[in-house]
């Protein structure tokens, strides 16, 4: 079903968008199943998991860490991680750079902007990470690579909200790009959209979504 599953979904998913198979509290069985039919880029929320997972399947996976991350725990993951969706606090992010230059390492993030009407989520506002942009200890970090944004849609039916919360994270990127990464190519990265929205994200200018249950089945407890 795995397989039949991701194949439908890339049938549906325009070429230039990317697939994050999230494969959080999923067996490696699983995985390896998704791996064989081509998958190579999975997503995790856990560091513990990921690490684990990164340990023991194949090497040429990538792995992105899409959960919330606690600044003591980016020393596990700075290794290995491909790409870290959820920055949510200039803290995290010197962190992350801290460990990046001890790895010898560049890590690419994406910034998290909180977009949702949940305060159960976290992230940036505009006038926060403008602010961060513009400190010129943002300026001096050298290890990592600022790829785009990420944020997360309110939990609901109503299809208007989710429209506007994905376009407003759009609007987002687009003033960034043109104002503080103009000169930076790989600033080139809209994650929005899961399982249950991830068609609305791609209309409103998604290029990478996350999705896991549609592919895995249901979450594992």
């Amino acid at each position: 079903m795995i397989s039949e599953n991701l194949s439908k979904i890339k049938a549906n998913l325009p070429s230039e968008v990317t697939l994050v198979a999230v494969s959080k509290t999923k067996p490696n069985e699983d995985i390896l199943e998704a791996y064989k039919s081509g998958q190579r880029i999975f997503g995790e929320n856990r560091v513990q998991e990921l690490v684990d997972k990164y340990e023991s399947l194949p090497k040429d996976i990538e792995w992105h860490m899409i959960g919330n991350l606690q600044t003591k725990k980016v020393k596990y993951i700075a290794p290995f991680v491909s790409l870290i969706h959820g920055v949510d606090t200039f803290k995290l992010l010197k962190e992350i750079n801290k460990r990046a230059k001890s790895e010898g390492r560049i890590i690419d993030v994406l910034i998290q902007f909180h977009i949702a009407q949940e305060d159960s989520k976290s992230g940036f506002t505009f006038d926060e990470a403008k602010e961060m942009f513009e400190d010129r200890e943002f300026v001096e970090l050298e290890n990592i690579n600022v790829r785009g944004v990420m944020g997360m849609a309110t939990f609901t039916d109503n299809k208007e909200t989710v429209q506007d919360e994905f376009r407003t994270l759009n609007n987002y990127f687009e003033v960034f790009r043109s104002h503080y990464f103009k000169f930076n190519d790989s600033f080139s990265v809209i994650s929005m959209g899961m399982s249950g929205d991830y068609e609305i994200a791609i209309g409103e200018g998604s290029n990478m979504v996350r999705i896991g249950s549609t592919i895995f089945g249901a979450r594992n407890k």
